[in-house]
């Protein structure tokens, strides 16, 4: 039996959960809407402020959908209950970022500016603080959708290994290397 999927996930009360037609899951909560389909085999039951799924039958299929499907419409409830909220640090010298509106400007050491349009359901701020390095801030209820969105702007400028620089997120260990100094000795 998957661990996963057997947790409940508990709906608070300002969360609503609907199943339409067709295994359509719809969350409702202070912070929005969001809908996702979901494979028909699997069975959804809300009772009280709690919600399982359950698997039709032990079929490897079946045990793979199970945890999947248990964490998405938990990962739903939490976004629409309390949102998601990621934060990246570009590190390097001269590196810059800024927020205007919906589009981020980045200047990470190539000869021109990059420009990356953050789509409407989310939210960008971006920091530059005095003797700190900058940070760039996601917001917004789709866990998933996050995690692309901060993915592709960490793409534009990975960290390399020697030096540390390029776009991380908050706290995230990089593994430095020693260099050339290291191996004459």
């Amino acid at each position: 039996m998957s661990r996963i999927g057997k947790k409940i996930i508990p709906l608070p009360a300002s969360v609503t959960v609907s199943v339409a037609e067709g295994n359509v899951v719809t969350v409702k909560g202070p912070k929005g809407t969001l809908n996702r389909t979901i494979d028909p085999d699997m069975l959804l039951k809300i009772e009280g402020g709690e919600m399982t799924v359950q698997r039709p039958t032990e079929q490897k299929r079946h045990k793979a959908l199970h945890g999947l499907y248990r964490s998405l419409i938990n990962n739903m409830v939490v976004g629409v209950s309390e949102g998601y909220k990621k934060e990246m640090e570009i590190v390097g010298v001269g590196y810059k970022a800024t927020a205007n509106g919906q589009i981020l400007e980045l200047s990470l050491g190539y000869s021109h500016g990059l420009f990356v349009v953050i789509p409407d359901e989310l939210k960008v701020s971006a920091a530059m603080e005095k003797g700190q390095n900058p940070k760039v801030t996601l917001e917004g209820i789709d866990k998933e959708l996050i995690g692309q969105v901060a993915a592709k702007i960490k793409s534009l400028r990975k960290v390399e290994p020697y030096k540390g620089k390029g776009i991380r997120f908050v706290g995230e260990q990089v593994r430095r290397k020693a260099g050339k100094a290291a191996a004459k000795k």
